[in-house]
């Protein structure tokens, strides 16, 4: 079972705009929450590679639950799906958070 969103409102497109700004000062929560979104396709596009990469980079920058729902997406990916996520992540960290999507 994956997590649910760490206070994400109904407001989807709202929280979209705030969850970026905020991912882009590395704040690992709001990461997290950017992979539960397009986990389910709340305000997005349902995503895996996407959900992936935000849980990959959540985890990096220490938050546990992303590394976990990374690790439990995996099971349901290809490799070639993990792969595209994990390069996404390494592209969005290497330009300073201002590419991820």
């Amino acid at each position: 079972m994956y997590y649910s969103g760490k206070g994400v409102p109904q407001d989807y497109a709202e929280a979209l705009k705030l969850f970026r700004l905020s991912a882009k000062q590395v704040f690992a929560g709001a990461q997290y929450n950017l992979g539960i979104m397009y986990l389910n396709g709340k305000g997005v596009l349902q995503d895996d590679v996407l959900a992936h990469m935000w849980f990959n980079i959540a985890g990096a920058n220490g938050d546990a639950d992303g590394s976990e729902n990374r690790g439990k997406l995996e099971k349901r990916m290809t490799f070639e799906q993990i792969t595209d996520a994990q390069e996404l992540a390494r592209r969005c960290i290497a330009l300073n958070y201002q590419v991820c999507e």
